[in-house]
């Protein structure tokens, strides 16, 4: 049966070609693609060209943008959605303001006694509820290896929360998983996290401190991680791990492992996971 979203998707991708010399240099930026099957990879490329058209980057004066950044960011802004089908995931905005650095922000918080608190803070990204996400392009730069770290991933997975209203730490499930179970390992590790930090905010910390600040920034970095560095998730919060590969539908920590175990023989193979923390505050 003819389709005019298959046909239209058709003539999206044909109009829009990548060379392998491009998607070359593109794999080369992100070794956290490293170890995905060909099939894996030829829809990976697909869905970054479909994203790049439906998604509009703006580039703030100091940003200059190749066609290789911008499919840089978008097959790492696809990778989420890489076994999900195409629903759309990343509806409600059209837009990705990248700033040449960490940017001013007015932020308002209402405390339990009522009172409103106002002030400025610098981060490195934000997603607004029906609103654009807005990129510190160093940070950008920054993503795309197995050190814990992406920004990309990371202010992305806010927009996925948001599916369900405010970003609370709960995106819409599959109907295979238990709303139960995702909310009582999620707080439960967010309490525990919390807990620690509360009895010495120096303490080291597996996962960056940030993910303690709110169960959305808690979402937002264990899906940070899961993607960047699945092996430092696994030693902190297995259950969160686990909970998120049922909804992600994937187990980069197989794929980083098989990697290892390929540099171990192959010692100029590249994929290593770092303990490097950072925060993107937003």
């Amino acid at each position: 049966m003819w389709s005019f979203r298959a046909w239209r998707r058709r003539r999206i991708l044909a109009r829009q070609p990548i060379t392998p010399p491009t998607w070359a240099e593109v794999r080369r930026r992100l070794p956290l693609l490293d170890g995905l099957s060909d099939s894996e990879e030829q829809r990976l490329r697909e869905r970054a060209v479909l994203f790049l058209h439906g998604k509009h980057l703006s580039a703030r004066p100091g940003v200059e943008l190749d066609a290789i950044d911008c499919l840089t960011l978008a097959a790492q802004a696809e990778l989420p959605l890489l076994h999900l089908a195409e629903l759309d995931w990343y509806q409600g905005f059209h837009e990705i303001v990248l700033y040449p650095d960490d940017f001013v922000s007015p932020q308002r918080h209402r405390d339990a006694s009522g009172v409103v608190h106002e002030w400025d803070a610098a981060h490195s990204g934000e997603a607004w509820q029906q609103g654009p996400v807005i990129l510190a392009w160093p940070g950008v730069q920054a993503s795309g290896g197995w050190d814990g770290y992406n920004l990309v991933i990371h202010e992305l997975a806010h927009k996925l929360d948001m599916l369900n209203g405010d970003a609370n730490g709960l995106p819409p499930l599959h109907r295979s998983m238990r709303i139960s179970d995702w909310a009582s390992t999620m707080q439960s590790a967010y309490d525990a996290m919390n807990a620690r930090l509360d009895a010495d905010p120096h303490a080291d910390s597996v996962i960056d401190a940030y993910a303690a600040e709110n169960p959305a920034e808690f979402f937002a970095v264990t899906s940070e991680y899961f993607f960047s560095a699945p092996d430092l998730l696994v030693e902190a919060f297995p259950a969160v791990y686990a909970q998120l590969a049922l909804f992600y539908r994937q187990d980069p920590l197989t794929r980083l492992q098989r990697l290892q175990r390929l540099q171990a023989t192959h010692p100029d193979y590249r994929a290593t996971s770092k303990d490097s923390q950072h925060t993107t505050n937003g």
